[in-house]
């Protein structure tokens, strides 16, 4: 069957998420600490002296152990770790909240300063003339809040749903907004474990981004290695012909 849908992954597959994580993973967790030091300036205390962002990092991972249905929500889990670590820090449950908000809001202003690679929005541009898009993320990066939004007609937040991948029900979910069959997709991403074999057991065909090199050397039926997003289109234009 023809491919008439395709659905991408969003980190790491259009953008290189690593500096942005870390620019915001540091970033809202100092603001916090800083603004916790300016509303009570007569203690020598602070927040990160007694929670560093080692801390902070462990604590995320026993909120997920503790809500596993909250697994795949990763702006729930941080904003749960940040409450309860400053709850401790010895700040009312009320203000513990409000704080927790709004470094949590602070997080996510830097997690959507982010750039496509330099051939991303071309070519989406063209790709949406000829094929139904959707995308598929287990993060928290919001497409509505990025330029990209206008190239997608189903964006869907696995994570946020407690469904994030491997889990099929992502795709099958886009796919159906897509009005589409398995065998007339294409999924893109990156992740050999989240994205190529869920999908490829699904019946669709998967454009692998093999950035960091893992993964078998033979590939499954229906699977195809780029090493960059930019090779996307010669790849549909080989499997139209």
């Amino acid at each position: 069957m023809a491919i008439t849908a395709l659905t991408f992954d969003l980190d790491d597959t259009l953008w290189n998420n690593r500096p942005v994580l870390e620019r915001a993973e540091t970033g809202h967790y100092q603001w916090l600490s800083d603004a916790l030091a300016a509303a009570s300036p007569d203690t020598a205390r602070t927040f990160m002296t007694d929670y560093p962002l080692s801390a902070y990092q462990q604590y995320r991972l026993d909120v997920a152990q503790r809500f596993p249905l909250k697994r795949g929500d990763f702006t729930w889990i941080r904003e749960r770790a940040l409450f309860e670590m400053v709850e401790a820090y010895g700040l009312s449950r009320l203000r513990a909240r409000l704080w927790a908000a709004h470094a949590i809001a602070h997080f996510l202003d830097l997690r959507h300063d982010l750039t496509p690679y330099p051939e991303v929005v071309a070519m989406l541009d063209t790709l949406r003339r000829g094929y139904r898009i959707a995308a598929i993320t287990n993060g928290n990066a919001d497409l509505k809040r990025l330029d990209l939004a206008e190239h997608f007609s189903v964006m869907i937040a696995a994570g946020e749903l407690h469904a994030p991948k491997p889990d099929p029900r992502a795709f099958l979910a886009a796919l159906a907004r897509l009005d589409a069959q398995p065998a007339q997709g294409l999924h893109i991403g990156d992740s050999w474990r989240e994205d190529v074999l869920p999908a490829q057991r699904l019946g669709m065909q998967v454009a692998w981004i093999d950035a960091k090199h893992e993964g078998p050397c033979e590939l499954l039926p229906g699977v195809h290695r780029l090493t960059h997003v930019r090779e996307l289109p010669t790849l549909l234009a080989r499997l139209a012909g």
